[in-house]
């Protein structure tokens, strides 16, 4: 005998094997069998639905993390170069009413300190500079209130110190007082 006819052999005798237990099966059992195995295969569907939808989300996740981190990495840079910005207006306002000429300490200050501002505004940092406007207390922080007759109550009389925004974020809230 070959090993073609064999193996043919082989096969036939389980078929004839596999067809002989399902004779002496019953029917119930077989259809228990059968709904205990779809309900294994929808199990199984819905853990892999599910799992799909998680890793849909997780990389929804890690695309928007890696947005901000790409939008929002300039924040510890900008925080410090806040203050310096702050020390170039107080110079500027504190010798506004001297006299300027060409080549004044004062001019060379006030274009620094346009430089700066083009700067930050060229890498989206905004001011806030809320002066009249009312307060709002995610924007800004009332140091003090004062009573002034000339302004609403609530809207911001005084700025103390500007605050400002990273692509439309909250870096640094404004100091301001506020008119009561």
């Amino acid at each position: 005998m070959s090993s073609k006819d064999h193996k043919k052999n082989e096969t036939d005798h389980e078929e004839q094997t596999a067809t002989e237990m399902l004779d002496k099966i019953p029917y119930a059992e077989l259809q228990k069998q059968l709904t205990a195995a779809e309900e294994k295969v929808n199990q199984h569907w819905e853990r892999l639905l599910r799992q799909q939808a998680e890793m849909d989300n997780l990389q929804r996740r890690v695309e928007r993390d890696v947005a901000n981190a790409h939008k929002y990495a300039l924040e510890k840079f900008v925080l410090e170069l806040l203050p310096i910005v702050d020390s170039l207006e107080r110079a500027v306002t504190t010798h506004s009413n001297e006299e300027s000429g060409a080549g004044s300490l004062l001019d060379g200050v006030n274009l620094t300190l346009k430089m700066f501002y083009t700067a930050l505004e060229k890498f989206g940092v905004q001011q806030v500079d809320p002066i009249t406007q009312p307060f709002n207390p995610e924007l800004h922080q009332a140091v003090s209130t004062q009573v002034d007759c000339d302004a609403k109550p609530g809207s911001v009389i005084a700025v103390l110190q500007k605050g400002y925004l990273l692509n439309s974020r909250l870096v640094r809230p404004a100091l301001v007082i506020v008119a009561k």
